[in-house]
């Protein structure tokens, strides 16, 4: 009898561990599939989005598959938990195509597709991922839609408002509290309360701050710590820097400071330029500078700005007590780099060439900012955003 019961213990012992040791390797499995970052590009010509995958220790990328999107697919929006992407389709019938993301392959697989109410140049969500915001350049709008649990967008707007000439961009701080609006055509950075609940924009007091005349804001990022806001300036090739009132959400300006190779500039140095002093910029008013995107690093040191001019990122120090940039260098990249991201663990900018059809990868010193190149990756026709996803 005891000997039977010895056996029976010993075999559920066996059993145990067993179980432990499969559940220990499923686990193990599971967390190896799941690793690995994934970087989306939209190719507006060929209407489909490039899905690749970036080797974090090598910075080699390879292609993973082209999803079909839509003639003109433009802007992409990641939602805050990584589970979806939206595209917004900047041909008619203007709409928003919703994608899951798959975390072990990266692939995409369409869930819906909403009308949007216009051509939207910008899109992005609250930061619950409750809400997807977008802004129409040609027809000056700002419209929220609500976002589904299953990440379908809503086609019927919780709100369309009719705004200032040009929105370019549109997004929600980290508080979910406040949302700001560059206006490209009358140089001015919209300030508005955002409703987590409803979804509903309503005008800050003041509603909103000026740039410079000409400036013509286009992109914008936050730092890290939700202290400061950096918006790109299109038409005059700079940076403006501003302070964020998290109580109230206004802003006040801290700095401008060019984006350019020294070259392009009379007289250019790194210090910041001051507000109301366009001496240092050479015509201003005549030519467009062509800057486009702005990203700041995870870890907020480093700010980096695309410029078309030249084709070449803009690397810029960043003072996170003061919000104060210092201008590293200018690197050449892609032809026309309308837009570029940076990984979600601050290693590399990856520029997507315009013209070039083609993707850069910059590895950034972590000393110093500076970007080196690695390589260079085929897109598509005519690629121009870029989202990078992290499953770790």
């Amino acid at each position: 009898m005891t000997k039977v019961r010895t056996i029976s213990a010993l075999r559920f012992t066996i059993f145990v561990v067993a179980i432990l040791l499969s559940s220990s390797l499923f686990i193990v499995i599971n967390q190896s599939y799941s690793e690995g970052t994934f970087v989306y590009v939209s190719n507006g010509e060929d209407g489909n989005i490039s899905v690749m995958k970036l080797d974090p220790e090598t910075a080699h990328m390879k292609m993973v598959e082209r999803i079909p999107a839509g003639q003109n697919v433009k802007h992409m929006a990641l939602s805050p938990d990584n589970r979806f992407l939206y595209a917004s389709i900047r041909s008619e019938p203007f709409s928003v195509i919703s994608y899951s993301i798959d975390p072990e392959t990266g692939s995409l697989t369409k869930i819906s597709k909403a009308t949007l109410p216009d051509n939207m140049v910008y899109i992005s969500t609250d930061s619950n991922g409750r809400y997807l915001l977008s802004v129409s350049n040609n027809n000056a709008k700002i419209v929220v839609n609500k976002i589904s649990i299953n990440g379908s967008v809503q086609p019927q707007p919780v709100q369309v408002i009719s705004t200032d000439p040009n929105p370019h961009a549109i997004l929600v701080d980290s508080s979910n509290r406040f949302a700001y609006v560059p206006h490209l055509g009358n140089d001015k950075v919209k300030q508005f309360l955002f409703d987590e609940i409803t979804g509903i924009l309503t005008p800050n007091e003041p509603e909103g701050v000026n740039t410079n005349d000409g400036s013509g804001p286009r992109h914008l990022d936050f730092s890290p710590d939700n202290r400061f806001v950096y918006v790109s300036n299109e038409i005059d090739g700079t940076v403006n820097s501003y302070r964020i009132n998290n109580k109230t959400g206004t802003l006040s300006e801290v700095q401008r400071i060019s984006a350019m190779p020294y070259n392009m500039l009379d007289k250019q140095s790194s210090n910041d330029i001051s507000k109301n002093d366009h001496s240092t910029i050479k015509d201003v008013n005549a030519t467009n500078m062509g800057v486009a995107d702005i990203h700041v690093t995870p870890n907020g040191k480093w700010l980096y700005v695309s410029e078309r001019t030249n084709s070449t990122i803009a690397a810029f120090a960043i003072d996170r007590h003061l919000g104060n940039l210092t201008h590293i260098g200018n690197y050449a990249t892609e032809k026309i780099p309308r837009g570029f991201n940076i990984d979600p663990k601050g290693n590399f900018v990856i520029s997507a060439g315009e013209e070039s059809g083609y993707l850069s990868v910059h590895v950034i010193n972590q000393e110093n900012g500076e970007l080196i190149l690695h390589g260079r990756y085929e897109s598509g026709n005519n690629p121009n955003w870029v989202e990078i996803v992290d499953f770790k």
